[in-house]
């Protein structure tokens, strides 16, 4: 029985160790949130500090969550000792610098979340590492260059939001692997395709990538994926006109928004086959003829938006 003991000692030890590291190297906590709770005291008991979390077995650290403290400071190497971590939190907070190689050892990770910060440089390679992997949230931050290949091959992944940073280039054609995906966010970044690949994502339920430099190819593989309910492609460079059939295969389809680019040609008069819409903008663009009255059918709309293009002919339900 004692060695028991001291073995839950020594784990209990490398857990407070990574957290009171994580603490030195945090540079401003406005709050007094880790300066007052989290204690170097040999006999405190971390699975009652602030944002701490433990399994109810084995009194590992299980979940850390420090999001909304207004902390600054950066990811000590220590954290990724946090063996059996399954969920680490971070959003909104000041955080920066490189995130430690030594994060990719929680091989237990199932939810990221560094939204809101202020990390930059690449997306490291290694957040492959993660096989169990369901959510990945790095939106908000100052991450550059390419989406690594290797985050597409999580199987498990459901959610990647890596809004509102400054990613360029090609979106791996990878991103066909995430079969369990029903969420992907790609928003405020510098994309100008979306892969074909991206028409096999049979569960995508939310597609956002509005304010990026996507051409008309990107419509290609998303008229694809008759699971998808929001399809937000709003201040693209998308031109050409939309396929009178759009509905063939997007059945489920909610909200449209395809607003802010250069689209031309007729409202697609088969819109109305979207029995499931509520939502309908299409302003800022150039679409010409008149309103489908067929839109009518669709009993759920609740908006439609089609300001700033050149319609003619009279306003549709009091809509123009």
């Amino acid at each position: 029985m004692k060695g028991v003991l001291a073995i839950s000692h020594t784990n209990i030890s490398t857990d407070q160790s990574a957290l009171l590291s994580l603490k030195a190297h945090i540079t401003s906590d406005p709050q007094n949130i880790l300066t007052a709770n989290w204690s170097s005291a040999s006999n405190s008991n971390i699975c009652n500090w602030v944002g701490v979390s433990c399994g109810a077995g084995h009194h590992r650290v299980t979940d850390l969550n420090l999001s909304h403290m207004g902390l600054a400071g950066v990811i000590p190497p220590h954290l990724g000792n946090l063996s059996f971590l399954v969920e680490l939190g971070l959003e909104n907070n000041s955080f920066h610098g490189p995130l430690p190689q030594e994060l990719s050892r929680l091989r237990r990770l199932k939810e990221i979340n560094f939204g809101n910060n202020s990390f930059m440089g690449t997306i490291p390679s290694w957040f492959g590492s993660f096989a169990k992997l369901q959510t990945i949230k790095l939106y908000g931050n100052g991450f550059s260059g390419f989406i690594p290949a290797t985050i597409f091959n999580l199987s498990a992944l459901e959610t990647i939001d890596l809004g509102r940073n400054q990613l360029s280039g090609s979106i791996p054609r990878e991103i066909g692997n995430l079969t369990m995906v029903k969420g992907i966010y790609l928003d405020d970044n510098k994309f100008e395709e979306l892969p074909n690949e991206m028409g096999s994502l049979v569960q995508l339920e939310e597609l956002f990538v509005q304010s990026n430099a996507l051409t008309a190819s990107a419509l290609v593989p998303v008229f694809n994926i008759s699971s998808l309910t929001i399809l937000n492609l709003y201040g693209n460079n998308m031109s050409g006109s939309l396929p009178d059939n759009i509905c063939e295969h997007l059945s489920s389809i909610r909200i449209f928004n395809f607003s802010g680019n250069q689209l031309d040609g007729l409202i697609p008069s088969k819109l109305w086959q979207c029995k499931e819409l509520r939502e309908i903008l299409l302003y800022s663009n150039n679409f010409r003829g008149s309103i489908p009255k067929s839109l009518g059918n669709l009993t759920y709309l609740t908006k439609i938006s089609l300001g700033e293009n050149h319609l003619t002919g009279n306003k549709f339900g009091g809509i123009s």
